[in-house]
């Protein structure tokens, strides 16, 4: 049995189907109603964030936990899912797995665990010292060290699978859409060398998804943490965005120090759609290879940014 948190989320929903598609038995939790056309799926009403919940109950006869659970819009509820959720899950598994039988707990977490992507050229690896900022990564990490936290107990195991930003047609941030919008409409420019040195950190859902299954299941995984991104230079994936609408691929670039001069001065009085954070993403040179993932588990991503990009811009099959 297979206990899945946030199924209802972008990667957890995916999660879901390919957990089904494989054959296994789901338990999965949720605070609201939910229809599963699968019959191997058990739907738990529960609140994760709640102390009473009966977590025991929860993860009884499960091999392995998957914890996909996230907040990303309200910050006053990321802690309480993101670290007393996650220790509450860790607890419970560690309490059963001594009693019952083993239990492997897989983590969804995030490259955030590392901070920004911004300023000088930098390379990321699973030993790159943690330096979360904002609430949203500063908790993930946090529920990290709850997973991680030595506990003596043999029959418990954990995985920690760190993607970078993640994408697929069903995404709801539309950051990303908003982006191909702007290369359609003729109005991208690029920032400084960002043509030349820029590094887009992006992930196709579909390749998280795989890689949470080797997590998963593979005795290999246990007791790592991996980064999981398909790095690509900006240019490829401005590029494959154009190609996708069919329009020209943008060519122009300004210079970095009158942009972030503007903006600065402008921020107070004006919405430009040049900010101090979207410059940042825009040069930004930091890198998350997942070579641990390929020396360990094998695993390579197979879809390529700037050839999947296009799906962003198909409009989603009426359901």
């Amino acid at each position: 049995m297979i206990l899945l948190t946030g199924a209802k989320g972008f990667i957890g929903s995916s999660l879901l189907l390919r957990l089904c598609g494989s054959g296994h038995k789901i338990r999965l939790v949720t605070r609201t109603a939910f229809e599963c056309e699968f019959n191997n799926v058990e739907v738990v009403c529960a609140d994760l964030t709640s102390p009473d919940t009966d977590f025991d109950s929860l993860l009884y006869g499960c091999d392995v936990v998957f914890n996909c659970a996230g907040e990303i819009h309200e910050e006053k509820l990321m802690r309480s899912l993101h670290v007393d959720a996650t220790e509450r899950l860790v607890a419970a598994a560690n309490r059963l797995a001594a009693k019952e039988h083993p239990i492997h707990f897989v983590q969804l977490s995030s490259v955030g665990a590392y901070g920004p992507a911004r300023g000088a050229a930098r390379v990321v690896n699973e030993l790159t010292l943690e330096n979360p900022q904002g609430v949203y990564e500063e908790t993930k990490t946090i529920g990290d060290s709850r997973v991680i936290k030595d506990r003596s107990n043999q029959f418990f195991s954990y995985t920690i699978l760190r993607p970078s930003n993640v994408f697929g047609q069903s995404m709801s941030n539309n950051s990303l859409r908003q982006l191909g919008r702007i290369v359609r409409k003729g109005l991208f420019f690029y920032i400084g060398s960002a043509k030349k040195d820029s590094v887009a950190t992006y992930i196709h859902v579909d390749d998280v998804v795989s890689a949470l299954m080797l997590c998963g299941f593979d005795s290999r995984a246990k007791g790592e943490i991996f980064n999981l991104s398909n790095d690509c230079a900006l240019s490829d994936l401005i590029n494959g965005m154009a190609d996708a609408q069919r329009v020209s691929r943008p060519k122009w670039s300004l210079p970095e120090a009158p942009l972030r001069l503007m903006a600065s001065i402008a921020s107070g009085f004006l919405r430009l759609p040049v900010t101090q954070a979207r410059i940042d993403a825009l040069v930004a040179r930091t890198s998350y290879p997942s070579t641990k993932l390929r020396e360990i588990l094998s695993f390579v991503p197979e879809r390529e940014v700037p050839a999947t990009i296009g799906e962003l811009f198909v409009e989603k099959p009426a359901d």
